[in-house]
Protein backbone atom coordinates (compact mmCIF):
# COMPACT_ATOMS: atom_id res chain seq x y z
CA UNK A 1 0.00 0.00 0.00
CA UNK A 2 2.93 2.06 0.60
CA UNK A 3 3.22 4.64 3.52
CA UNK A 4 0.87 6.74 4.33
CA UNK A 5 0.90 9.97 3.42
CA UNK A 6 2.01 13.36 5.87
CA UNK A 7 -0.77 15.32 4.13
CA UNK A 8 -3.07 13.03 2.97
CA UNK A 9 -7.23 13.81 2.95
CA UNK A 10 -8.02 12.52 5.57
CA UNK A 11 -5.48 13.51 8.08
CA UNK A 12 -6.76 13.76 11.49
CA UNK A 13 -9.97 11.99 10.64
CA UNK A 14 -11.63 8.44 11.51
CA UNK A 15 -13.35 6.40 10.20
CA UNK A 16 -15.67 3.08 10.26
CA UNK A 17 -15.42 1.12 7.19
CA UNK A 18 -18.53 -1.43 7.40
CA UNK A 19 -17.45 -5.02 5.35
CA UNK A 20 -13.94 -4.14 5.47
CA UNK A 21 -12.87 -7.75 4.64
CA UNK A 22 -14.02 -9.95 1.57
CA UNK A 23 -15.14 -12.69 -0.32
CA UNK A 24 -12.72 -14.89 -1.70
CA UNK A 25 -11.60 -13.94 -5.22
CA UNK A 26 -8.61 -12.91 -7.43
CA UNK A 27 -9.44 -9.21 -6.93
CA UNK A 28 -9.34 -6.68 -3.85
CA UNK A 29 -13.05 -6.04 -3.09
CA UNK A 30 -14.48 -2.33 -3.03
CA UNK A 31 -15.00 -2.74 1.33
CA UNK A 32 -10.86 -3.66 1.72
CA UNK A 33 -9.86 -1.06 -0.79
CA UNK A 34 -11.92 1.74 0.73
CA UNK A 35 -10.38 0.73 4.03
CA UNK A 36 -6.94 0.95 2.80
CA UNK A 37 -7.44 3.96 0.33
CA UNK A 38 -9.12 5.88 3.85
CA UNK A 39 -6.16 4.46 6.05
CA UNK A 40 -3.74 5.90 2.79
CA UNK A 41 -5.25 8.86 2.74
CA UNK A 42 -4.26 9.24 6.53
CA UNK A 43 -7.34 8.58 8.59
CA UNK A 44 -7.78 5.85 11.45
CA UNK A 45 -9.77 3.08 10.59
CA UNK A 46 -12.14 0.37 12.69
CA UNK A 47 -12.78 -2.53 9.96
CA UNK A 48 -15.92 -3.87 10.59
CA UNK A 49 -16.77 -7.57 9.11
CA UNK A 50 -18.78 -10.68 10.29
CA UNK A 51 -15.67 -12.42 9.37
CA UNK A 52 -12.93 -11.52 12.05
CA UNK A 53 -10.46 -12.91 10.24
CA UNK A 54 -11.09 -10.94 7.42
CA UNK A 55 -11.26 -8.04 8.67
CA UNK A 56 -8.02 -8.71 10.71
CA UNK A 57 -6.32 -9.43 6.92
CA UNK A 58 -7.80 -5.94 6.30
CA UNK A 59 -6.23 -4.33 9.52
CA UNK A 60 -3.04 -5.98 8.67
CA UNK A 61 -2.20 -4.74 5.11
CA UNK A 62 -2.95 -1.54 6.46
CA UNK A 63 -0.54 -1.91 9.60
CA UNK A 64 2.05 -2.64 7.04
CA UNK A 65 1.88 0.06 5.44
CA UNK A 66 2.36 2.78 8.31
CA UNK A 67 -1.47 3.28 8.41
CA UNK A 68 -3.55 2.74 11.84
CA UNK A 69 -6.52 0.17 12.34
CA UNK A 70 -8.49 -2.29 14.04
CA UNK A 71 -10.94 -4.80 13.76
CA UNK A 72 -14.18 -5.40 14.94
CA UNK A 73 -16.69 -8.21 14.46
CA UNK A 74 -20.42 -7.76 14.10
CA UNK A 75 -23.16 -8.59 12.03
CA UNK A 76 -25.07 -5.87 10.95
CA UNK A 77 -28.23 -7.21 10.96
CA UNK A 78 -28.53 -7.01 14.91
CA UNK A 79 -28.46 -4.33 16.67
CA UNK A 80 -26.69 -4.83 19.31
CA UNK A 81 -23.81 -5.91 17.37
CA UNK A 82 -23.80 -2.16 15.64
CA UNK A 83 -24.43 -0.12 19.06
CA UNK A 84 -21.12 -2.05 19.91
CA UNK A 85 -18.93 -1.15 16.98
CA UNK A 86 -20.27 2.18 17.53
CA UNK A 87 -18.68 2.10 20.69
CA UNK A 88 -16.50 0.15 20.18
CA UNK A 89 -15.25 2.93 17.63
CA UNK A 90 -15.73 6.03 20.36
CA UNK A 91 -13.21 3.84 23.05
CA UNK A 92 -10.71 3.33 20.32
CA UNK A 93 -10.62 6.48 17.99
CA UNK A 94 -12.31 9.04 20.30
CA UNK A 95 -15.06 10.34 17.83
CA UNK A 96 -16.66 9.00 14.02
CA UNK A 97 -16.27 11.50 11.42
CA UNK A 98 -16.81 8.81 8.31
CA UNK A 99 -19.04 5.83 8.06
CA UNK A 100 -18.33 3.89 5.09
CA UNK A 101 -21.53 1.34 4.74
CA UNK A 102 -20.32 -1.31 2.30
CA UNK A 103 -22.08 -4.36 2.89
CA UNK A 104 -24.16 -5.98 0.76
CA UNK A 105 -25.50 -9.56 -0.27
CA UNK A 106 -27.71 -11.15 -3.26
CA UNK A 107 -27.41 -15.37 -2.58
CA UNK A 108 -30.53 -16.87 -3.80
CA UNK A 109 -31.56 -13.83 -5.63
CA UNK A 110 -33.93 -15.12 -8.84
CA UNK A 111 -36.87 -13.74 -10.36
CA UNK A 112 -39.87 -12.82 -8.53
CA UNK A 113 -41.98 -15.97 -9.97
CA UNK A 114 -38.91 -18.07 -8.54
CA UNK A 115 -37.81 -15.79 -5.76
CA UNK A 116 -38.24 -18.17 -2.11
CA UNK A 117 -39.75 -15.52 0.83
CA UNK A 118 -36.75 -16.82 2.99
CA UNK A 119 -34.40 -15.30 0.18
CA UNK A 120 -36.00 -12.20 -0.63
CA UNK A 121 -36.43 -11.50 3.58
CA UNK A 122 -32.20 -12.39 4.15
CA UNK A 123 -31.90 -9.77 1.51
CA UNK A 124 -33.79 -7.38 2.71
CA UNK A 125 -32.08 -7.65 6.00
CA UNK A 126 -28.85 -7.33 4.92
CA UNK A 127 -29.15 -4.69 2.38
CA UNK A 128 -31.17 -2.34 3.94
CA UNK A 129 -32.33 -3.26 7.36
CA UNK A 130 -28.21 -3.77 8.02
CA UNK A 131 -27.58 -0.13 6.54
CA UNK A 132 -30.28 1.37 8.89
CA UNK A 133 -28.64 -0.07 11.63
CA UNK A 134 -25.21 1.17 11.41
CA UNK A 135 -26.62 5.10 10.61
CA UNK A 136 -28.70 4.56 13.68
CA UNK A 137 -25.95 3.53 15.93
CA UNK A 138 -23.57 6.18 14.52
CA UNK A 139 -25.91 9.04 14.23
CA UNK A 140 -26.14 10.23 17.80
CA UNK A 141 -21.95 10.57 17.33
CA UNK A 142 -22.06 12.36 15.09
CA UNK A 143 -24.86 14.89 15.74
CA UNK A 144 -22.93 15.58 19.29
CA UNK A 145 -19.71 16.18 17.49
CA UNK A 146 -21.04 18.53 15.16
CA UNK A 147 -20.84 16.44 12.15
CA UNK A 148 -20.05 13.36 9.73
CA UNK A 149 -20.23 11.86 6.55
CA UNK A 150 -21.80 8.95 5.77
CA UNK A 151 -21.49 7.03 2.61
CA UNK A 152 -23.77 3.82 1.42
CA UNK A 153 -22.91 1.60 -1.21
CA UNK A 154 -25.68 1.42 -3.48
CA UNK A 155 -25.40 -0.16 -7.37
CA UNK A 156 -26.83 0.79 -10.21
CA UNK A 157 -28.91 -1.82 -10.56
CA UNK A 158 -31.24 0.62 -8.51
CA UNK A 159 -31.97 2.17 -11.79
CA UNK A 160 -32.73 -0.59 -14.32
CA UNK A 161 -33.86 -3.91 -14.59
CA UNK A 162 -31.92 -5.63 -16.85
CA UNK A 163 -30.92 -9.13 -14.57
CA UNK A 164 -33.56 -10.83 -13.20
CA UNK A 165 -32.28 -10.39 -9.58
CA UNK A 166 -35.87 -8.49 -8.21
CA UNK A 167 -34.60 -8.50 -4.46
CA UNK A 168 -31.22 -7.38 -5.15
CA UNK A 169 -32.35 -4.31 -7.40
CA UNK A 170 -35.02 -3.49 -4.99
CA UNK A 171 -32.95 -3.40 -1.94
CA UNK A 172 -30.57 -1.28 -3.74
CA UNK A 173 -33.45 1.32 -5.18
CA UNK A 174 -34.03 1.38 -1.26
CA UNK A 175 -30.64 2.39 -0.20
CA UNK A 176 -30.66 5.20 -2.71
CA UNK A 177 -33.86 5.62 -0.98
CA UNK A 178 -32.55 5.85 2.44
CA UNK A 179 -29.63 8.31 1.61
CA UNK A 180 -31.84 10.71 0.11
CA UNK A 181 -34.64 10.44 3.42
CA UNK A 182 -31.39 11.18 5.85
CA UNK A 183 -30.47 13.91 3.98
CA UNK A 184 -32.06 16.49 5.41
CA UNK A 185 -32.48 15.69 8.91
CA UNK A 186 -29.05 15.32 9.16
CA UNK A 187 -27.90 18.36 7.31
CA UNK A 188 -28.46 20.75 10.72
CA UNK A 189 -25.81 18.96 12.60
CA UNK A 190 -23.35 19.33 9.85
CA UNK A 191 -23.58 15.73 8.83
CA UNK A 192 -23.50 14.82 4.82
CA UNK A 193 -24.81 11.48 3.96
CA UNK A 194 -24.35 10.36 0.13
CA UNK A 195 -24.44 7.21 -1.81
CA UNK A 196 -22.24 5.43 -4.66
CA UNK A 197 -23.80 3.08 -7.56
CA UNK A 198 -21.04 1.21 -8.64
CA UNK A 199 -21.54 -0.95 -11.95
CA UNK A 200 -20.11 -3.71 -13.11
CA UNK A 201 -16.94 -4.21 -10.95
CA UNK A 202 -14.09 -6.71 -11.34
CA UNK A 203 -14.20 -7.62 -7.66
CA UNK A 204 -14.59 -10.96 -5.49
CA UNK A 205 -18.30 -10.42 -5.16
CA UNK A 206 -19.13 -9.13 -8.77
CA UNK A 207 -16.91 -11.98 -10.67
CA UNK A 208 -15.54 -14.82 -8.35
CA UNK A 209 -19.04 -15.42 -6.31
CA UNK A 210 -20.91 -14.93 -9.83
CA UNK A 211 -18.97 -17.47 -11.57
CA UNK A 212 -19.11 -19.85 -8.83
CA UNK A 213 -22.78 -19.36 -8.41
CA UNK A 214 -23.99 -20.20 -12.11
CA UNK A 215 -21.27 -22.50 -13.01
CA UNK A 216 -19.63 -20.61 -15.49
CA UNK A 217 -15.60 -19.77 -16.03
CA UNK A 218 -14.27 -16.76 -14.19
CA UNK A 219 -12.41 -15.57 -17.18
CA UNK A 220 -15.44 -15.92 -19.58
CA UNK A 221 -17.60 -14.03 -17.11
CA UNK A 222 -15.35 -11.32 -16.76
CA UNK A 223 -14.73 -10.83 -20.77
CA UNK A 224 -18.90 -10.58 -20.90
CA UNK A 225 -18.59 -7.73 -18.68
CA UNK A 226 -16.30 -5.94 -20.27
CA UNK A 227 -17.79 -6.36 -23.43
CA UNK A 228 -20.72 -4.65 -21.61
CA UNK A 229 -18.93 -0.94 -20.31
CA UNK A 230 -18.71 1.68 -22.85
CA UNK A 231 -16.12 3.32 -21.28
CA UNK A 232 -12.68 1.81 -23.11
CA UNK A 233 -14.63 -1.73 -22.73
CA UNK A 234 -13.35 -2.71 -19.57
CA UNK A 235 -14.93 -3.33 -15.93
CA UNK A 236 -13.99 -0.71 -12.88
CA UNK A 237 -12.73 -2.26 -10.00
CA UNK A 238 -12.85 -1.43 -6.10
CA UNK A 239 -10.02 1.64 -6.04
CA UNK A 240 -13.01 2.80 -8.49
CA UNK A 241 -15.36 2.91 -5.74
CA UNK A 242 -12.94 3.57 -3.11
CA UNK A 243 -11.26 6.95 -4.85
CA UNK A 244 -15.09 8.01 -5.24
CA UNK A 245 -15.29 7.34 -1.32
CA UNK A 246 -12.39 8.99 -0.52
CA UNK A 247 -13.75 11.92 -2.82
CA UNK A 248 -17.10 12.21 -0.67
CA UNK A 249 -15.51 11.68 2.77
CA UNK A 250 -13.18 14.17 2.60
CA UNK A 251 -13.60 18.03 2.90
CA UNK A 252 -13.65 18.39 -0.69
CA UNK A 253 -16.99 17.76 -0.76
CA UNK A 254 -18.43 19.38 2.45
CA UNK A 255 -20.91 20.74 0.18
CA UNK A 256 -22.19 17.90 -1.45
CA UNK A 257 -24.88 15.54 0.70
CA UNK A 258 -27.55 13.83 -1.16
CA UNK A 259 -25.64 12.77 -3.98
CA UNK A 260 -25.78 9.19 -5.30
CA UNK A 261 -22.64 8.79 -7.70
CA UNK A 262 -22.90 6.49 -10.38
CA UNK A 263 -19.30 4.72 -10.86
CA UNK A 264 -19.85 2.79 -14.03
CA UNK A 265 -17.97 3.71 -16.89
CA UNK A 266 -21.55 5.11 -18.71
CA UNK A 267 -23.60 2.15 -18.46
CA UNK A 268 -26.84 4.34 -17.11
CA UNK A 269 -26.39 6.81 -19.94
CA UNK A 270 -26.22 4.24 -22.50
CA UNK A 271 -29.25 2.63 -20.96
CA UNK A 272 -31.13 5.85 -20.97
CA UNK A 273 -31.72 5.36 -17.06
CA UNK A 274 -29.09 8.80 -16.02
Amino acid sequence: MGAVAARGRLVGKTAIVVGAGQTPGATVGNGRATALTFAREGASVLAVDVDRASAEETVAMIRAGGGRASAFEADITKADDCAAFAAAAIDTLGRVDILHNNVGGMAGDNETHLLDEADWDRIQTINVKGMFLCCRAVLPVMRQQGGGAIINVSSTVALWSGDPFIAYNTSKAAVNGLTRAMVVECAGYGIRVNAIMPGLMDTPMGVDAVARESGLERDDLARNRDAAVPLRGRMGNAWDVANAALFLASDEARFITGAILPVDGGQLLQRGQC
